[in-house]
């Protein structure tokens, strides 16, 4: 048709002999035109930059994570060591105290004093201080001095301690080795300490011999430290009063520390603590104990100081990483641009041939494009009025394609990311289940202390179970998670995380209706759902503002935005922040959407939320205008069942209730098997284990000789977890069956058949376990 078209047109241009004939037949050859239209045109550089910044904002993304963790290792790395220097310096000024008591327990064995030679025992003693640094005084028990070599021998002595001896001898007894507290002396007239050992003779309490000491005798300890400028070191007796410091010891010698510095270390023994100094410069405080004087060194460092390390890490590693990333954009920039020639001669040629001319392509080397080339040139010398039509059907097909693509690669992260996140959180929550067991079998048997750390790793456990917890928003609902929970308890148990998460100048406003329904969800994720909102909220109101929460009940009547007709419990959270664009209003709940800066946001906010209202069986509904605020409505489908009590777990239980039985343990990790097998075992189970669900039924057709099955749901093989219950149920309906999923794309619905959530307590095993089997129905 085109072709005879073409040779009917021809034929009547070459019999029109006037020129107006001439005119006529030219005016009516075809001129292509590009339509315009209300699409914006993206060039093929422009996509191509866009996929490499598609790669590499991820890429800066883990930069930014890795100069953080650099920060934060620096800075743990920074105070760990400067802890460990507070230690080393406490025993440097034990040992120097060791030192002057062994002096006074050499002297107490001193053969003048033996024999009560008294001025002989006084030129000893004189000989061995170095005056008026030191001072030697001899006492007898009441507390009388007999001689003092600051004094000459025989000079009146006063009769009065000025020290805290006394006090310490009524509290530890006169036979043993005492240091007093810094206190004033009367007759040096300087602060000084006092170390006192006992004098016995024949068995008898005879004499105290004690060593006076200045108070700033201590201070040669810290110079030799050589500390860098701004750095302080202080001495402190029980009481927090100055013994000796770094700097300007002779004006804080004597004074007492701050009442907050004070009942710090009057608690502590070792640690570190923020405070300011007695001059008011704002630090970070490490302190430990001296092991023999009840004393404390602190070493205090400037914030400022204490941050210049790590952020100096932080900046190198952050400036290397940047540059990386500026020669990977300037590299993939410059291959673009040579990729991008081809396709512009490409697109010179199909211009030429939209405009009716004839083209004349060079190959340019590219097999394909060349291809194409000549082929639009051959095509050239064919084509004229038939081009416009061509190109507009051509046009629309482009156009659809890039459409449907477009909702493919759409369906495709999604999909994607579901799968992730369960991935993830399956193999994270394998792994938390073993530590969490492996840590409840040394508690059982460990001391105190151990015991203190096994609480300290339990709560890191109960931390990263929260961080897992958070992936499963994305993916499918987890029954072993799902509970229901009285609405008002839980968002009252929430508002510790919002009032946290929300700075002073923003009024949290909470009004909760009575008699609200109960729900099934995830408590977890009901709490991470009003976080993420009520944080969007707080972003959107940089200089202050009100957020409102009000949750009531809502009956409805008819089907509404994909919810059916019935009970609902409305979480509605409303800010007065700066509201959206109806175009970022279009976006919000789209995964990894963000109007915030790098770094500064994620795009998994709102997403969340939605994720969780949906997976609960409910709906989020996003309100907001530009300038007028945002609204975020929750509907939770009511639940009929009796909420949950809370039965928090307690972190000082080391004893296992006991039990009894034979179970057969169906694991597929080794990890997993390794910790929960003992664990069973200590509970008083007989233990059978299987790796997968074909080795458990050959067992169990085998010997069938056992009370329970407890299974992990995803197993490799042809038999899963489900489908081990469903055999077990139905060839051995007299064992009790427990199945349990770090993450399960599945839902369990197999009656009698409890499921449990990893990582999992012992005590919920057993007691899962010791759950007598339901009578079958009918």
């Amino acid at each position: 048709m085109q072709d005879g078209g073409g040779a009917v047109t021809s034929s009547c241009c070459s019999l029109a002999g006037s020129e107006a004939a001439q005119a006529r037949c030219s005016s009516s050859r075809y001129t292509p035109t590009i339509p315009v239209g209300h699409e914006v045109h993206v060039r093929i550089r422009t996509r191509l930059l866009l996929l490499v910044l598609s790669v590499l904002l991820p890429s800066f993304a883990a930069a930014a994570l890795a100069v953080w963790y650099v920060y934060s290792e620096e800075r743990a790395a920074q105070e760990e060591s400067l802890k460990e220097a507070a230690r080393s310096f406490a025993l440097l000024v034990d040992n120097e105290l060791q030192t002057s008591e062994a002096t006074l327990q050499a002297l107490a064995e001193s053969p003048s004093l033996a024999r009560g030679n008294l001025p002989e025992f006084y030129a000893h003693a004189r000989s061995l201080v170095r005056p008026p640094e030191r001072t030697i005084v001899l006492q007898t028990t009441d507390g009388r001095q007999v001689l003092n070599t600051r004094v000459p021998f025989g000079t009146p002595l006063p009769q009065q301690r000025s020290s805290n001896i006394e006090a310490l001898m009524r509290v530890h007894g006169m036979d043993r080795t005492l240091i007093s507290d810094v206190f004033y002396a009367p007759i040096a007239r300087r602060y000084d300490f006092v170390i006192q050992v006992p004098v016995r003779r024949d068995g008898e309490l005879r004499y105290f011999l004690t060593m006076g000491s200045h108070a700033l005798t201590l201070n040669r300890l810290w110079q030799a430290q050589r500390f860098p400028a701004g750095w302080r070191g202080t001495i402190v007796d029980r009481n927090g009063v100055v013994v000796a410091r770094t700097d300007e010891a002779e004006r804080f010698v004597g004074k007492p520390l701050r009442d907050y510095s004070r009942n710090i270390l009057r608690a502590n023994a070792e640690g570190q603590y923020e405070s300011v100094t007695l001059e008011g410069i704002p630090v970070t405080a490490f302190f430990s104990r001296v092991p023999g004087a009840d004393w404390t060194v602190l070493i205090s460092i400037p914030l400022a100081e204490l941050r210049k390390v790590p952020t100096r890490a932080a900046l190198l590693l952050g400036a290397m990483m940047v540059g990386l990333l500026v020669l990977a954009t300037l590299l993939a920039r410059h291959l673009g641009a040579r990729a991008i020639r081809p396709i512009e001669e490409l697109r010179r040629a199909a211009a030429g041939l939209g405009s009716g001319e004839e083209v004349n392509y060079r190959p340019a080397g590219l097999v394909e494009v060349d291809a194409v080339g000549l082929a639009l040139a051959g095509a050239s010398r064919d084509i004229r009025e038939s081009q416009r039509v061509l190109e507009e059907r051509v046009s629309a097909a482009v156009a659809e394609a890039e459409r449907a693509g477009r909702a493919l690669q759409q369906a495709q992260k999604l999909e994607a990311l579901g799968r992730l996140t369960g991935g993830i959180a399956h193999e994270f929550n394998n792994l938390l289940q073993t530590m969490s067991t492996a840590l409840e079998l040394v508690a059982m048997t460990a001391d105190a202390r151990v015991r203190s750390l096994v609480a300290t790793c339990r709560k890191a456990i109960e931390r990263a179970t929260t961080l897992t917890g958070q992936l499963k928003s994305f993916g499918r609902v987890q029954e072993g998670t799902l509970a229901t929970v009285a609405v008002d308890r839980q968002v009252e148990a929430a508002l510790e995380l919002l009032h946290g998460a929300l700075p002073s100048n923003i009024a949290l406003e909470v009004e909760l209706a009575p008699g609200l329904w109960p729900v099934k969800v995830d408590a977890l994720q009901f709490d991470l759902a009003l976080l993420n909102v009520a944080l969007n909220a707080r972003d959107a109101m940089p200089s202050g503002g009100r957020l409102s929460l009000k949750v009531s009940n809502l009956h409805l009547e008819h089907s509404a935005q994909d919810l059916p007709a019935g009970d609902y419990v409305q979480i509605a959270v409303a800010d007065s922040g700066s509201g959206m664009s109806p175009e970022v209003l279009a976006r919000a709940l789209d995964p990894f959407f963000t109007t915030k800066g790098v770094g500064k946001g994620t795009g998994l906010g709102l997403p969340q939320a939605y994720g969780f209202a949906r997976q609960s069986g409910g709906l989020l509904l996003l309100h907001s205008e530009e300038g007028q605020g945002t609204r975020v409505e929750i509907l939770l489908p009511r639940a009929h069942e009796t909420p949950h009590p809370e039965t928090p777990r307690s972190e000082s239980s080391v004893h296992m209730p006991a039990s009894h039985g034979r179970v057969l343990l169906v694991e597929d990790d080794a990890l997993v098997r390794e910790a929960v097998v003992p664990a069973l075992q200590a509970a008083g189970f007989v233990v059978r284990v299987a790796e997968n669900g074909e080795q458990a039924l050959a067992m169990l057709r085998a010997d069938s000789a056992v009370d329970a099955v407890f299974s992990d749901i995803v197993m490799p093989g042809a038999v899963s977890g489900q489908a081990l219950a469903a055999a077990v149920l139905r060839q051995f309906p007299g064992i009790r069956v427990v199945l349990t999923t770090g993450y399960a794309d599945q839902s369990v619905l197999l009656p009698g058949v409890q499921l449990l959530a990893k990582p999992y307590a012992i005590e919920q095993v057993i007691a899962a376990l010791a759950t007598p089997v339901p009578a079958p129905a009918g």
